[in-house]
């Protein structure tokens, strides 16, 4: 069994990491160069699932130019999990989703989009990637519920999250100017800032079960079962590091 949260390397992909199985998770698909999506398809990597709401898939003038029959070999899925014009989104969530103990919230007020994603992961033939902007919390959302329904620890979920944390902090220090809300953190900025996001997700793990969520939401038996194939579903008692 390969370890969970292996990282990933494809060119200019950011915080890129093995969710479970045959699904992974990033940040903007944009930063992928045209190296990078050849390797992903190499890979096996037949859908992107994009995470973002419409106003956030742009191009920037930083971004690689990639040929359009190079990125036509995978399917670019476009599957919001939010509406960021939601009467309530800026009252729970400020500018963006970006703390753990708000992912109940999140769940709560977008519960058919969630759903949605996971409708498509169950479709997409081959590997999956899904991404949002950092590759931090709406694909850490994602990712939590899959690995959950796939036997992972909540242990191994925390360290992913963290793990994700981390990357696109990195990210932050080493490119452009400062993110207007999410700033290059020192090590013990970070590691304070993750004590207390360990508590919250712990917590909000403890009330999850993503299979009765996503049921409630008209996920199908065979949809789970597909997401649990494709996820490498194990038991928590046969799981190796």
């Amino acid at each position: 069994m390969d370890s969970a949260h292996d990282s990933v390397h494809w060119d200019g992909a950011v915080n890129a990491w093995q969710i479970a199985g045959d699904v992974y998770r990033m940040g903007r698909h944009e930063w992928v160069t045209e190296a990078g999506w050849r390797q992903m398809f190499d890979d096996g990597v037949r859908t992107v699932i994009d995470l973002r709401a419409d106003r956030e898939r742009t191009s920037r003038d930083t971004d690689p130019q990639v040929p359009e029959d190079v990125k036509a070999r995978i399917a670019v899925v476009h599957c919001p999990t939010e509406d960021p014009d939601h009467s309530r989104f800026s009252e729970l969530f400020g500018p963006y989703l970006k703390d753990p103990e708000q992912y109940a919230d999140y769940l709560q007020l977008f519960a058919e989009k969630v759903a949605a994603v996971f409708k498509a992961i169950a479709a997409s033939p081959g590997k999956v990637v899904v991404h949002c902007s950092a590759g931090r919390d709406r694909s850490g959302v994602i990712a939590l519920m899959l690995q959950r329904l796939a036997g992972y620890t909540d242990e191994e979920i925390i360290s992913g999250y963290e793990l994700a944390a981390r990357g696109i902090n990195e990210r932050h220090r080493t490119h452009g100017a400062p993110h207007e809300h999410d700033p290059y953190l020192t090590e013990a900025e970070l590691e304070a800032l993750l004590t207390q996001r360990r508590t919250s997700l712990g917590a909000f793990l403890d009330a999850l079960d993503p299979e009765r969520y996503l049921s409630a939401q008209g996920v199908t038996g065979p949809e789970l079962a597909a997401i649990r194939s494709k996820a490498g579903g194990r038991g928590a008692a046969t799981m190796q590091s």
